[in-house]
């Protein structure tokens, strides 16, 4: 049964699929029963929210470590789900492996061909040009088919796999990430209780080389889709100028924590649409980053974005520590609180407190630049 969701709606999400693309999936390896799960800490009942990442399976040994951040600092108490997706089948070492690590359920997803190349209107030789002029350039990935397919997966179909239709809620994890606080605090129910619908912890700048008409395109959105942009939004985050021009600021999204339902909204799946019909994915290098970040800021209330300064995250090359001495000690975080990103010149994260009128945290003046 898929949650909270019209025959309709399912209809919609599974549009993309023919008959021979449906997913492929092995559910509910997890050897645990129901009642090995642990209970939730506190008096929050569990949400209904997974843990979800996009794996190969020479990645295994990278996802186990990050895992076992997940589970030591957050998941033991929990016992929340784990979806893995890949292009390719995963073999049984991966699934053996982490399905010893995870204390919820887990379940393997095969990502459908037609949702892991070029769509049949993109022309070929110029999105080989397009690359060739990149690699010339020397722009990150910028010669990189997977890359691309990747980055148009996570902005488009990920939250339309049949494995995640019955979850409400994700927190998205990469191999190789560390987490270096404990987490005295469900985020999952941090977001459901006070109406939050996206979650980060640090932000940047991107790289205008990979997405020199991303912003254009995003205002033709607007403008044949106004009822989609939300009153109070974030574009003062996004542009210094009231829109006219994108200030290349968005959330890091290898480290989200979201609601799906929104992801699964008309709005958004006419943003996603818009954007794939006009190319940019392959004749640019547009990543879901940027993506997802303008549809945050856009399509979402401002006050449904929220900044978790207490989850303590690295993914090469940025660490985000939390901000104050007391707070790190409280989490019993192992953070240098140097390394954190968050004041540096190149975070965006000041921007995010001065649009929400927010104040800094004590002790921001001390990891400034």
């Amino acid at each position: 049964m898929l949650i909270g969701l019209s025959r309709p709606q399912r209809q919609v999400l599974f549009a993309f699929y023919t008959k021979e693309e449906r997913p492929a999936t092995d559910h509910d390896l997890s050897p645990h029963s129901p009642d090995d799960f642990p209970k939730p800490k506190g008096s929050r009942p569990r949400q209904n929210a997974t843990f979800v990442s996009l794996a190969r399976n020479s990645d295994l040994w990278e996802i186990a470590s990050a895992i076992r951040q997940v589970e030591d600092r957050f998941n033991r108490d929990y016992g929340y789900d784990w979806v893995f997706l890949n292009d390719k089948p995963f073999d049984e070492t991966f699934k053996k492996v982490t399905t010893s690590l995870v204390s919820g359920k887990t379940s393997y997803g095969r990502i459908p061909p037609g949702q892991w190349s070029s769509p049949e209107w993109i022309d070929p030789d110029k999105a080989q040009k397009a690359r060739e002029q990149m690699k010339e350039n020397n722009v990150i990935y910028g010669d990189s088919v997977t890359y691309r397919h990747m980055c148009r997966y996570e902005s488009g179909f990920f939250f339309r796999h049949q494995l995640m239709l019955d979850y409400e809620w994700y927190w998205r994890v990469e191999p190789g990430i560390r987490l270096h606080c404990d987490l005295h605090e469900d985020p999952f129910a941090f977001m459901v209780e006070n109406r939050k619908k996206y979650g980060f912890v640090i932000s940047l700048y991107e790289y205008i080389e990979t997405i020199p008409t991303l912003w254009n395109t995003v205002k033709q959105f607007m403008r044949e889709y106004p009822q989609h942009i939300a009153e109070d939004n974030s574009m003062e985050f996004l542009s210094d100028d009231q829109g006219e021009t994108y200030n290349k600021c968005h959330f890091w999204s290898n480290f989200e924590i979201a609601n799906l339902d929104w992801l699964r909204s008309q709005s958004y799946l006419d943003y996603f649409n818009f954007l794939d019909q006009a190319g940019g994915f392959y004749y640019e290098r547009w990543g879901d980053a940027p993506v997802h970040s303008i549809a945050a800021g856009l399509l979402l209330k401002k006050e449904e974005i929220h900044f978790f300064n207490d989850i303590s995250y690295y993914h090469n090359p940025f660490t985000h520590c939390p901000t104050g001495e007391k707070n790190r000690l409280r989490l019993k975080c192992d953070c240098n609180p140097k390394d954190n990103f968050d004041w540096k010149g190149y975070s965006c994260t000041s921007r995010f407190f001065e649009m929400q009128g927010m104040e800094k945290p004590e002790g921001y003046e001390n990891q400034l630049d």
